[in-house]
């Protein structure tokens, strides 16, 4: 289980998350995608970065059976800060970074591709955001950026997915393409945008995020509030126990 790095060509940089079974990130892990996307946006031969993943899913989000397994709220307070930290990492990452989605995108899988720059996603890809069931909250604001406001809203309450077909009709998704081709497509939009002077690149990277509508950083900070309410309550506990005992390994 691991995050792996390596340079492809002509400064593009392939960031790769392989946690089997399903890429549900542990605590480290999502400190670990921070750290690599701060590696990539300091080295200055890096253009632009790919996030992709091994296996069957892009991403499941937190891996719920190891919170469980820690005692107290060590475990929640390593989730929230890691997720919050690889979030921003991506953010304000001075370089683009494409995410190329395959399978499952879900829970902070979608706050790691909503505040990419580009995504590029295979035809079996589908996204959600399924908090809820787990007691949870959090993520909305990267889901508003892949959805209109009011599907937002029937999405995070129903915890049901959308395909990445879908999100390409909105715009969100920039191409769906063959799974067996995700990989060469997202590489030959890193190889267009690592083309340009990354000089003019990186400064318009960060005159895109300074007119963003929204701070993401501090809208994200806000949900996680409210997840810790929740689990002050209780209420998380009761609904990741019942997850762990359905010895399921993917949380949708």
């Amino acid at each position: 289980m691991s995050i792996e790095i390596r340079m492809h060509d002509k400064g593009v940089r392939i960031i790769t998350m392989n946690y089997p079974p399903v890429n549900a990130l542990p605590v480290q892990g999502w400190f670990d995608v921070a750290a690599a996307m701060r590696d990539a946006g300091d080295d200055p031969d890096t253009r632009v970065v790919v996030l992709r993943a091994e296996g069957r899913g892009f991403n499941a989000g937190v891996d719920i059976k190891e919170m469980q397994r820690i005692t107290g709220f060590s475990g929640l307070l390593g989730a929230n800060r890691g997720c919050f930290q690889a979030f921003k990492a991506i953010y304000e990452c001075p370089v683009p970074v494409i995410s190329a989605v395959n399978g499952f995108c879900l829970g902070g899988g979608v706050g790691l591709v909503g505040n990419s720059d580009v995504i590029i996603a295979a035809d079996d890809a589908y996204f959600g955001v399924p908090e809820v069931d787990r007691g949870a909250l959090g993520a909305a604001t990267h889901l508003a950026r892949l959805v209109p406001h009011h599907m937002l809203r029937a999405m995070y309450f129903s915890a049901r997915t959308v395909t990445a077909q879908r999100l390409h009709e909105f715009g969100s998704v920039d191409q769906v393409v063959p799974r067996a081709d995700l990989d060469d497509v997202a590489l030959a939009m890193a190889g267009q945008i690592a083309a340009k002077d990354t000089r003019v690149i990186r400064a318009a990277k960060e005159a895109l995020n300074g007119i963003d509508p929204i701070d993401v950083n501090r809208s994200y900070r806000f949900e996680q509030g409210f997840t810790f309410e929740l689990n002050l309550a209780g209420v998380a506990d009761e609904h990741r126990d019942e997850f762990v005992a359905s010895g399921r390994t993917l949380d949708t």
